[in-house]
């Protein structure tokens, strides 16, 4: 018969995480190319509208967005049934719109200030009232550049 001697205590081995940096920059670069940062947080709930001759835009020079709708609360939840004018990050007035959009084009580069584009999207139960007031407002301020946004209509006819 043969002794047994006491084994030594056994440890489990060490994690080698040589690999670990590699691993973490991997994923950061790959949530850094798929994820979309908005520039601007709407704060009004908007329904698109439809249309048939619906282009993408190129994104050449400034852009400052117009929401028109109706406004939410930090919930989603509507507060009232009028409908306001958000500029970028703010709720203005038609009145406040033309000095706005000098200040916001104020603070472009030359390039970005002399290809401003301004992105308009408006509820689709938006009174065309308010927006050819905005439309005015936009050309008191010189920015002729706007783009209207909207979806593609499913069901497109064609025009004769």
């Amino acid at each position: 018969m043969s002794r047994f001697r006491p084994s030594r205590r056994r440890s489990v081995p060490g994690l080698n995480v040589a690999a670990m940096p590699d691993l973490i920059f991997t994923v950061l670069f790959f949530f850094m190319i798929v994820t979309h940062m908005r520039d601007v947080q709407p704060r009004v709930r908007y329904e698109v509208p439809q249309g048939s001759e619906v282009e993408k835009a190129s994104k050449k020079g400034g852009v400052v967005y117009i929401f028109i709708g109706r406004p939410v609360d930090e919930q989603g939840n509507v507060v009232s049934d009028k409908p306001v004018i958000q500029l970028n990050d703010r709720y203005v007035s038609v009145e406040e719109m033309a000095a706005e959009i000098n200040r916001l084009r104020a603070q472009m580069n030359a390039y970005d200030r002399q290809n401003l584009i301004v992105s308009l999207r408006a509820d689709r139960d938006t009174e065309m009232g308010v927006i050819s007031d905005v439309k005015q407002a936009l050309r008191q301020a010189g920015a002729l550049r706007i783009n209207y946004s909207a979806t593609v209509s499913h069901n497109r006819q064609k025009h004769n």
